[in-house]
């Protein structure tokens, strides 16, 4: 099994003070691992989990352009792989982008979408466009092309739109959605602005059925999201559709084991779809043997 979506973050310094006051102050106190959680602590959960290879998203706890330890940990542990932030606007940032691709195990970078530009990391404004104005940045989305970089991107729903077109426009890269673009429970999948996903289901694009414990507005099995995960098999095939914790984030609500066995209670899936969705489908769309 392959966590698709995970955290870990270490000790504050003097090189690399936390800055992120709602993490620091509202974020981690809550969780129910320690307040700093290191890979080695990532990896303990893992083990006990029965998760054998895990992908470390960048964590904005520091400055959110940092990535220091998400690169650490990947060089380091062989069943950790990383994800970075970078800012795609900055001066410089195709060659940070090749910088971090050069870093064994960093599999692409994460933009936040979903966030003021001004406020990166800081609060979610699903009314925010920046990600369409980042399409111009023809020199980063080349390294990014170059470097085989896996693009993740944490959106809503109502700004899908901006995502078809930075999809559209780039078309041979390969791209990841975060948290099932924070879909309503509420809404059936193709009645509301998450059926926009479909027009995303013919090119390289896996939606990632992620930090479900704090979509669903139920407890576990969080059965209200399980339509929304059926209908993403039907129209993106389990080959695209992946599975991650969002671990230790979720913690406040749910264990590492509640935020995957859930999968288990989806009515209408196959041993083989979980399979696919659990590890098998991030495998093929990143290119790990």
């Amino acid at each position: 099994m392959l966590d698709t979506h995970t955290h870990a973050w270490g000790p504050p310094s003097p090189a690399h003070p936390w800055t992120n006051g709602p993490l620091v102050e509202d974020g981690v106190d809550s969780f129910s691992v320690e307040t700093v959680y290191r890979g080695e602590s990532l990896l303990a959960d893992m083990d006990a989990a029965g998760i054998d290879e895990a992908v470390v998203v960048g964590y904005p706890i520091g400055e959110w352009t940092d990535n220091r330890y998400t690169e650490r940990v990947a060089r380091e542990f062989d069943r950790l792989y990383g994800v970075v932030m970078l800012d795609q606007f900055a001066d410089g940032a195709s060659e940070e982008l090749r910088g971090s691709m050069d870093v064994e195990g960093i599999l692409g970078f994460r933009l936040g979408a979903i966030c003021p530009y001004d406020r990166m990391w800081e609060t979610f404004d699903p009314e925010v466009e920046w990600l369409r104005e980042a399409i111009d940045e023809t020199a980063f989305w080349e390294a990014a092309r170059e470097t085989n970089a896996l693009v993740q991107i944490l959106a809503h729903e109502d700004q899908l739109a901006q995502v078809v077109e930075l999809v559209e426009t780039y078309p041979d890269l390969t791209y990841a959605l975060d948290h099932f673009a924070h879909a309503d429970p509420e809404v059936p999948p193709a009645e509301g602005p998450f059926a926009r996903l479909a027009d995303l289901a013919d090119h390289d694009v896996a939606v990632k059925v992620s930090e479900i414990p704090h979509r669903s507005l139920e407890g576990f099995p969080y059965r209200d999201v399980h339509d929304h995960v059926r209908w993403l098999v039907e129209t993106f095939g389990r080959e695209r559709v992946v599975w991650g914790s969002d671990f230790p984030n979720v913690s406040d609500v749910a264990g590492y084991g509640e935020s995957l066995r859930w999968l288990d209670h989806v009515d209408g899936l196959s041993g083989e779809d979980r399979e696919w969705i659990s590890g098998r489908a991030f495998r093929d769309l990143v290119g790990l043997e």
